[in-house]
């Protein structure tokens, strides 16, 4: 799992991070939009469940049920 970062500048994302102590994967930034853009993102939270090789297996804007991203990684 990892965490994509828009909207901020990359410090504050880094503080705001720091700050907050619940992240536990690897963050990476993006200040320019594009992989929202790629992904169809709109608003937050969001999130992709991809395959090794990039494909797109599910996504979501808002809450997402988890047992349905077991189900899709498993079916994979």
């Amino acid at each position: 799992m990892i965490g994509l970062g828009t909207q901020d500048n990359t410090d504050e994302a880094v503080q705001f991070v720091e700050n907050g102590g619940t992240v536990s994967f690897p963050m990476y930034w993006d200040e320019t939009f594009v992989s929202w853009q790629a992904f169809g993102v709109r608003s937050q939270p969001a999130a992709a469940l991809l395959s090794p090789d990039g494909e797109v297996l599910g996504s979501w804007l808002g809450a997402f049920d988890e047992d349905e991203v077991v189900r899709l990684a498993a079916d994979y």
